[in-house]
């Protein structure tokens, strides 16, 4: 402060004075940097949030300030950005992505079973694996983020295999002639591998990203832990809860009446015996 208060500054007469007589130098404390937007000074307050969830966070420490910090009114406001605000966008464009996907897997499904019977039977497995996969966050001690939104659309359109494998199984035993029971227990048991197949490799392929520690995990974590606790939910419930599901929807449509009557008169056309039995004596007729 000495050196700048013996500098010498001209004077309008000619004459030279040191700056100490023009002004009070001395050291103090305050921001190294001083940075403006739109011709406003702006202070950036920055924190991680770690243990517990970013947007209750947020809402408490608003809280906090809106009861103990009094501003100014006029030139003085406060904005909360970040993470958070990338949240708030991206929350208002997946209220509309997760409709506009339910309702194309609705469309698609209805156009290859063209009933909707058998397309609401094929999207139970959206809430079975929804189910997996709030588990699999809740076990895991993860918050609900947008890595894990994304995860659910994603998981939304993988459930349903599952499901379709089994319906298409059923629908075509049925349509052989077989009791609406036996086909359901037929589907299961024929279609037990190919429902493991998809349910290991999305499970697998998605492990690696699950147990990530590093650089990015903080987003691939939440996406790969619901998809993988989603899809085995979905196989579990699948193979399960979706075959007490087909036998109370053809109950209540009246499919398990009209498969026992045509199995009945496929029985009386054929002497008494039922499709496979005729099936099996015209093989070994022709054999003889």
């Amino acid at each position: 402060p000495q050196a700048i208060g013996n500098i010498e500054v001209n004077t309008p007469s000619g004459q030279r004075i040191p700056l100490s007589r023009l002004a009070e130098i001395k050291t103090t404390e305050g921001p190294s940097t001083i940075t403006r937007e739109w011709g406003y000074r702006r202070i950036t307050i920055s924190s991680n949030v770690r243990g517990r969830d970013m947007v209750g966070f947020v809402e408490e420490a608003q809280q906090e300030i809106a009861k103990q910090v009094q501003l100014p009114d006029g030139r003085y406001h406060l904005e909360w950005g970040g993470q958070f605000e990338h949240y708030q966008s991206a929350r208002q464009r997946l209220m509309f992505i997760v409709p506009m996907a339910l309702t194309l897997i609705l469309i698609l499904l209805y156009m290859t079973y063209h009933n909707l019977v058998d397309t609401f039977r094929v999207l139970t497995g959206i809430p079975f694996a929804w189910t997996g996969g709030i588990i699999a966050l809740w076990i895991r001690d993860m918050p609900f983020s947008i890595s894990a939104a994304i995860g659910f659309v994603a998981l939304s359109g993988v459930a349903v295999l599952d499901d379709m494998l089994l319906v298409t199984t059923i629908r075509r035993f049925r349509r052989a002639g077989m009791a609406l029971e036996q086909a359901i227990e037929q589907a299961a048991l024929t279609r037990l591998r190919p429902v493991l197949m998809t349910t290991l490799v999305a499970a697998v392929g998605f492990l690696p990203m699950a147990l990530n520690t590093g650089i990015g995990a903080e987003v691939q974590r939440p996406l790969a832990t619901v998809v993988v606790g989603g899809v085995i939910s979905a196989m579990i419930m699948s193979l399960l809860v979706l075959r007490v599901l087909y036998s109370v929807f053809a109950g209540v449509t009246g499919d398990a009446m009209v498969e026992t009557d045509s199995s009945s008169s496929n029985t009386t056309e054929n002497n008494g015996q039922p499709p496979t039995d005729r099936i099996r004596d015209s093989v070994v007729t022709s054999i003889d």
